[in-house]
């Protein structure tokens, strides 16, 4: 049994919550939260722009902490799930991992990479998993993607074309503070950063241009170059100003012999797909059957690999503190490039 400690009683942490209680070998058995109506076991307040809100949840088994060096003296807690604000997440990893814990952070691993450094020694020093919940991969479509790429029936990875685009999030304070939430950058495009070093490794050259506001990226389109001649990436990414599309990501993934290709998009609070396809040179069209699912089954996956990895003691890949450092490496080098156009 891996014994869990929740820091941080927002969306994500009520969703995180959702998740753990399908894994019967793991078990939230403390929170940690400021608000004491939260404490108190009320979450209907919790929402989010998915999945369902918040309810009154039974704590009788949870001990419910108002700070975090509280919790870390619990000697029953194994992991330490951060779901708090970005600029948070060093500090209370670093501090969780110095009081003998693991840890899964949620995403952004931190808003610098400074920061991401400490976080990976502080690991290494106490000998514990640092873990960061990057949740895109075990989505359906990028999981079946993931899948037939390591198979190799279609020979090598080639490149692709990576999109996530977003209406601006004008209900969201902070959004664009480098040192809150850090921008469309960190907050969004750090998925596919993550999905792209995890595919290809940390790319040789990078070339961005876009639109900034104030000190952060907004709009933006790269190009990725890696070791292998071959291999090329084309990512579109950010916000626009117009709210009837709210939502839009998608990838077209090229090997030798097929492409991948899937989209989806919110449009006037409608869903608009096109549903997974391996497009191949010998075969036509295959439309992979789709596992079933509802919106807490990626993040149900996405722990199971956090629980394998620490019942196993072999680290994961996908959720590896390194990896995911290097995604925030590459956002930056994607911001650089693009400030340094502009002659900022």
């Amino acid at each position: 049994m891996v014994r869990v400690g929740i820091a941080g009683l927002g969306f994500m942490g009520w969703i995180h919550w959702l998740a753990y209680k399908r894994i019967p070998d793991m078990e939230v058995v403390a929170i940690c939260e400021t608000d004491p109506i939260k404490r108190a076991g009320d979450w209907r307040s919790i929402q989010g722009n998915f999945g369902p809100p918040g309810e009154v949840v039974d704590l009788s088994r949870v001990s419910a902490y108002d700070s975090l060096p509280a919790m870390l003296a619990n000697p029953d807690i194994d992991l330490i799930d951060i779901c708090l604000p970005p600029a948070m997440h060093h500090d209370v990893a670093i501090q969780s991992l110095n009081a003998g814990k693991h840890v899964l952070s949620e995403k952004p691993m931190s808003l610098w990479t400074d920061k991401c450094d400490l976080m990976v020694a502080a690991a290494q020093a106490n000998k514990r998993q640092l873990m960061v919940a990057h949740v895109l991969p075990f989505f359906p479509e990028y999981a079946v993607a993931r899948q037939v790429i390591a198979e190799g029936t279609y020979g090598k990875l080639l490149g692709g074309r990576f999109l996530r685009v977003i209406s601006d999030p004008q209900w969201l304070t902070g959004f664009y503070d480098p040192n809150k939430i850090g921008g469309p950058m960190l907050d969004l495009h750090v998925h596919d950063a993550h999905l792209i070093c995890l595919l290809f490794g940390r790319p040789k050259e990078v070339i961005s241009r876009g639109r900034v506001k104030g000190s952060v990226a907004k709009y933006w389109n790269s190009f990725l170059t890696f070791d292998d001649p071959d291999q090329t990436v084309c990512v579109t990414s950010g916000v626009i100003d117009q709210q009837g599309r709210s939502f839009t990501h998608g990838f077209e993934i090229h090997l030798e012999r097929a492409t991948i290709h899937f989209e989806l998009a919110v449009i006037d609070g409608k869903v608009e797909a096109m549903p997974l396809k391996i497009i191949t040179a010998s075969q036509g069209v295959i439309r992979p059957e789709m596992p079933v699912g509802d919106d807490v089954a990626g993040f149900e996956a996405e722990l199971r690999e956090a629980h394998r990895a620490l019942t196993s003691g072999q680290p994961s890949k996908i959720l590896g503190c390194e990896l995911a450092r290097d995604a925030i490496e590459l956002c930056y080098r994607q911001s650089e490039s693009i400030f340094q156009a502009q002659g900022k």
